[in-house]
């Protein structure tokens, strides 16, 4: 089966690339496209590949725009770090997506349902309008995000506003922590639940411990490993540290 990767991200690229090679060595890369031009440049000079893994947003543009200058007729997976709301446009027996950092089990049974699809020769077109939509600038707000949370401090329940809080943490139970130094207990079982009800667009899940507010951070300090360190603008001794796998997906997010 040959294919191609659209991945502008070249740490991303590689690890994609060792991860098909781990899960589907018989699958042949025969090229890995770093943006939208080059992308477009290799599909009209070369045969439509069997499978495209395709990064949703480029450094030139949405990779969407593909599909209006070329129709392909081959699955496609794609790769983003936008949270699961955002791809309900996605969902349908045509294609497939998969969250950064990029998880062996996930991408092994991507893959396999594109071997059934490609069997059955069932690859249905994509409705680019709708997923041009689904991720168009301002469509993260057109979702109800929770404003607040309701915390228990001193026997009374408060509000606290979303945008007050600087992040929430996992230590045993789950907290939020507000911009003026304030941690309260919440009333939720994990990290995910908090996740889906906050702006993506505001909030970023770092690790498995924390998730931060954009207005929270102070700087960034890169590692010679790849990986991140954030600095906030409270608690200086706090190093909340991103994975090198997901760190060109928090330097998008911190950038748009």
């Amino acid at each position: 089966m040959n294919a191609i990767i659209i991945e502008d991200e070249s740490l991303v690229a590689k690890e994609l690339l060792k991860k098909i090679g781990e899960v589907a060595p018989d699958i042949r890369i025969q090229a890995t496209l770093p943006s939208l031009k080059t992308a477009k440049n290799w599909l009209r000079e070369n045969a439509e590949p069997d499978l495209i893994f395709m990064d949703v947003q480029l450094s030139d543009g949405v990779s969407f725009e593909i599909f209006q200058s070329f129709n392909l007729q081959c699955p496609v997976i794609f790769t983003t770090a936008f949270n699961e709301y955002a791809l309900q446009a996605f969902k349908t027996n045509g294609i497939d997506y998969l969250l950064k950092p990029i998880n062996k089990e996930d991408l092994n049974n991507a893959i396999a349902k594109c071997r059934k699809l490609l069997q059955n020769k069932q690859v249905l077109p994509l409705d680019v309008a709708a997923l041009l939509t689904a991720l168009a600038p301002g469509s993260f707000q057109q979702i109800n995000h929770k404003e607040k949370f309701i915390v228990n401090f001193r026997n009374t329940l408060l509000p606290v506003k979303t945008n007050d809080i600087a992040y929430f943490v996992r230590d045993q139970l789950i907290y939020l922590c507000t911009f003026d130094n304030q941690r309260h207990i919440l009333d939720y079982g994990t990290l995910e639940e908090i996740e889906e009800l906050l702006n993506p667009a505001k909030f970023y899940r770092a690790n498995r411990q924390y998730i931060v507010n954009e207005n929270a951070v102070k700087s960034v300090h890169a590692h010679p490993t790849g990986k991140l360190s954030l600095k906030l603008i409270i608690q200086a001794n706090l190093d909340i540290d991103i994975s090198r796998e997901k760190a060109p997906a928090f330097k998008k997010w911190l950038d748009s």
